[in-house]
């Protein structure tokens, strides 16, 4: 385990929880599944990731506290959407600019959709904390359908992006950076993605769409 100097001082972190915290309260509605409760699972577990591999820790608990504010600017968004909001949030907060930036960048760079295999320590760390969170067990049982609200997306939808975006990054072999988190979670990560494969393919199925669309009937006259 290695570890390094911090660059920013522990006030100023607890500024940016209390201030991303307020924020996921006041829009808990809207958050439903990149609320506070992904927010600090990300947070706790990206700390862990950043203390193993050498990352600056508080820069990582920064990045993680503020990675997914671009939901509250716009359903369904890529992280680079929330720019000019975490930016403003870090300023306010005291982060300086240069830092700030730096943390965008992080931010950009552990985006599963577009991130490579070798991108930053801190990226690394904050980008498997929020894989993890993805490749959890109970999340497409108790949080799927909570994103699919959020995002305003179909079950179809959000299977097409789940297997688009991280079936090849699985299969090259970076899913996880961190070997033990590789060690630990590939199984579940597996289990996910072909769970996730079985529904892209479920879901094109004519009998099947037929059965989602009565489902959806039921709701509707429930509600």
């Amino acid at each position: 385990m290695r570890t390094q100097e911090s660059t920013i001082d522990q006030g100023i972190v607890d500024a940016v929880e209390n201030r991303v915290h307020r924020l996921c309260r006041r829009h808990a509605e809207r958050l439903q599944f990149h609320g506070w409760h992904h927010v600090s699972f990300v947070r706790a577990k990206a700390v862990g990731f950043a203390q193993h591999n050498g990352a600056d820790r508080a820069v990582v608990e920064v990045a993680a506290l503020v990675h997914d504010v671009n939901y509250l600017v716009l359903r369904n968004s890529p992280a680079a959407a929330g720019q000019s909001l975490r930016l403003e949030i870090l300023a306010e907060c005291g982060v300086p600019s240069d830092v700030a930036r730096w943390i965008d960048e992080i931010v950009d760079e552990a985006e599963m959709a577009t991130r490579g295999r070798d991108i930053s320590l801190e990226a690394q760390a904050l980008s498997d904390a929020d894989t993890l969170f993805k490749a959890l067990p109970v999340t497409p049982v108790v949080l799927a359908h909570r994103y699919l609200r959020e995002n305003g997306l179909s079950l179809r939808e959000l299977a097409h992006k789940i297997v688009g975006e991280q079936c090849d990054v699985h299969d090259e072999g970076y899913y996880f950076y961190n070997p033990e988190a590789a060690a630990t979670y590939s199984r579940w990560a597996m289990a996910n993605l072909q769970l996730w494969q079985c529904i892209k393919e479920a879901v094109d199925d004519p009998t099947v769409a037929e059965l989602l669309d009565a489902v959806h009937a039921v709701d509707a006259l429930a509600s």
